[in-house]
């Protein structure tokens, strides 16, 4: 999808992380979940893949205690798409379908190394090939386009390897500039 951003379904999936659920999203766009903390959300993965289409898949696949669950949808999961917009998500029961969606699209973003970026706990995203060092570069892109042109085959896909994370960072100082600027109003407000 393209945005994380609805409290509800962010709070959700800290639960199922918390219930032991592995859950791996691809988000190209922007995610306020924070994934991999410590007893909150741990078992959550968050990356995301910004190729030269800007493509955002909007793919949903629950393992459902091992019956696959798949939906395609028009909403990113953000209040006014989920709460204020005529949205769509809809079964996808054809089997051609399914096989496609779980064998190539799927394996494909997730073992991606060449344009995913990984995000940490504290909201910063890294880049694959910083943190999977020993991963072959993988293009998700170019892998479907080879595969839809008959150039590659399922084989090519790499098996994806776990998300890395760093400890958590100490938040960046303000710039010099920025300091002194709020110093100035600080003044300027102090003497009104």
């Amino acid at each position: 999808m393209n945005a994380l951003l609805e409290p509800s379904v962010i709070e959700a999936l800290y639960q199922a992380s918390q219930a032991g659920v592995q859950i791996d999203l691809i988000v190209r766009g922007l995610s306020i979940l924070r994934p991999g903390v410590k007893g909150l959300s741990e078992n959550i993965r968050v990356r995301s893949i910004v190729g030269r289409f800007l493509e955002h898949s909007r793919i949903f696949h629950f393992a459902n205690g091992g019956s696959d669950e798949i939906y395609l949808g028009s909403a990113d999961w953000m209040p006014r798409n989920l709460f204020e917009r005529c949205e769509v998500a809809f079964p996808v029961r054809d089997l051609a379908a399914r096989a496609r969606i779980l064998d190539e699209i799927l394996p494909a973003c997730l073992a991606d190394t060449v344009k995913a970026r990984l995000q940490q706990p504290d909201g910063v995203y890294i880049r694959a090939t910083k943190l999977l060092k020993d991963a072959p570069p993988f293009s998700c892109q170019n892998f479907l386009m080879n595969l839809a042109e008959g150039k590659a085959d399922l084989a090519a896909i790499p098996t994806p390897q776990p998300a890395k994370l760093e400890p958590a960072r100490p938040a960046p100082k303000a710039p010099a500039r920025a300091a002194a600027k709020n110093r100035k109003l600080k003044k300027a407000t102090a003497a009104d």
